[in-house]
């Protein structure tokens, strides 16, 4: 199954050295793209590219820190080309910490990597494919970006790390909603964690598997190893029935202020 158009065009990758990142590269050169590798290492790029290379595909090494200003405005400049059909959001760390010994530094490049690069990358490369009604944008978040309720053991402190991750997600679901035909496909991929849960964690190439033939079935949110889609269906119906429920100008009954003869106000 190829992740799309037959003819050849030109696919962005960031995290692009190892993991889902490198293996979401091989798989768009064995699809007929021409890559542009992004990730910190270049010698890492540089080998990756080489192996990309003997399948006819030209692979362009960009190495960047995308939390470093410059090195993220060098990628956005790249990706602002017009020519980038498809997009992989991956690069990413996690930080698991407790919050309250979170160093600053690592929560800012956490933000800055998980939601600012996601965003600029993707705003840079959305309006070439506008241009042409075409194009694939794939968002690598997390299973943790849904595990704001849970509690933190047996999970890893994750404050930062899922509350970016849940920006991914939501940010996703809402570009979407603006873009429903407009021939660029949005993807959320929620994957889990090798670093920290590497016995529950997929291998690369299966997620990437999972995502490339889900963008083929439409599926907005891709959690590879989940059997049954229509917990997603319930999880976003719930989100909307919410949102429904709460759409209204009064005071929900629980927060009124109770008169002095102890019952609810009116």
């Amino acid at each position: 199954m190829a992740a799309v158009r037959r003819e050849r065009s030109v696919a962005l990758v960031t995290g692009a050295s190892s993991g889902i990142g490198a293996s979401y590269a091989a798989r768009l050169a064995q699809d007929g793209y021409d890559l542009v590798l992004v990730a910190r290492r270049r010698d890492r790029l540089e080998e990756l590219a080489g192996r990309l290379r003997t399948q006819g595909s030209t692979a362009e090494v960009l190495p960047a820190d995308l939390t470093d200003p410059g090195d993220l405005t060098k990628v956005e400049t790249r990706a602002s080309r017009g020519d980038i059909e498809f997009l992989v959001n991956n690069a990413g760390f996690a930080g698991y910490r407790p919050f309250a010994e979170l160093d600053s530094k690592i929560a800012e490049d956490l933000i800055r990597l998980h939601v600012l690069a996601v965003t600029r990358l993707t705003r840079a490369a959305l309006p070439g494919m506008l241009r042409r009604h075409s194009g694939a944008i794939v968002n690598v978040a997390s299973l943790l970006s849904l595990s704001g309720s849970l509690p933190a053991n047996p999970l890893p402190y994750r404050a930062t790390y899922a509350g970016a991750k849940a920006f991914i997600l939501t940010f996703t679901q809402a570009l979407a909603g603006e873009l429903p035909a407009s021939g660029v496909r949005l993807q959320d991929t929620l994957n889990v964690d090798r670093s920290r849960m590497a016995a529950m964690a997929m291998q690369p190439d299966e997620v990437v598997t999972a995502s490339v033939a889900a963008l083929e079935q439409g599926e907005l949110i891709c959690v590879p190893g989940l059997e049954d889609p229509g917990l997603i269906e319930q999880l976003t119906g719930a989100q909307r029935a919410v949102m429904q429920a709460a759409n209204r100008p009064q005071l929900a009954v629980r927060y009124q202020a109770p008169s002095r003869s102890g019952k609810s106000s009116s």
